[in-house]
C-alpha cells in the first residue's frame, strides 16, 4: 500500500462493508490513523506507520482470516493500536473531532465510554 492509496472514498466503503462485525472501536482507530494521516505536520515516519497499519487491516491476506467471527480481527486491532501508540503525539483534538463525525455516519448510537477507552491509551 502506498500514499497514493490512501484514500477516504476507499477507506469508508471497506468500513461500510465490516461496521458491524468491527464495533464502534475499531472504526473508530481507524479513523483516527486516517485523520492523523491527513494532518500536514505529521511526519513521513508516522505517515508510514499509519499506512501500515490501515494496510494490514485492508489487506485480503491475513493471519487469522477476518471471516472467523470476533478472533478474525484480534490481530488487525493489535496492529492498529500498535499503530495509534506510536502515532499519538498526532492524535489531537481536532482529529478526534473529525474521526467521531465520520463515525457518526457508520453508527446511529455512538458508545462514548467505549472511545474514551481508546482515547486513554493515546
Amino acid at each position: 500500500m502506498d500514499r497514493s492509496s490512501i484514500s477516504g472514498n476507499n477507506l469508508k466503503k471497506w468500513l461500510r462493508n465490516y461496521t458491524k462485525s468491527l464495533g464502534q472501536k475499531f472504526v473508530y482507530g481507524v479513523l483516527l490513523l486516517f485523520y492523523a494521516y491527513k494532518r500536514a505536520d505529521t511526519p513521513s515516519w508516522a505517515k508510514n506507520i499509519i499506512i501500515g497499519a490501515i494496510g494490514y487491516v485492508l489487506a485480503p491476506l491475513d493471519g487469522i482470516p477476518d471471516l472467523t467471527p470476533f478472533l478474525g480481527f484480534t490481530d488487525d486491532m493489535g496492529v492498529l493500536m500498535f499503530g495509534l501508540v506510536s502515532i499519538s503525539c498526532y492524535v489531537n483534538q481536532e482529529v478526534r473531532i473529525k474521526a467521531r463525525e465520520q463515525l457518526k455516519a457508520f453508527f446511529t448510537d455512538i458508545d462514548e465510554a467505549s472511545l474514551l477507552e481508546v482515547d486513554k491509551v493515546l
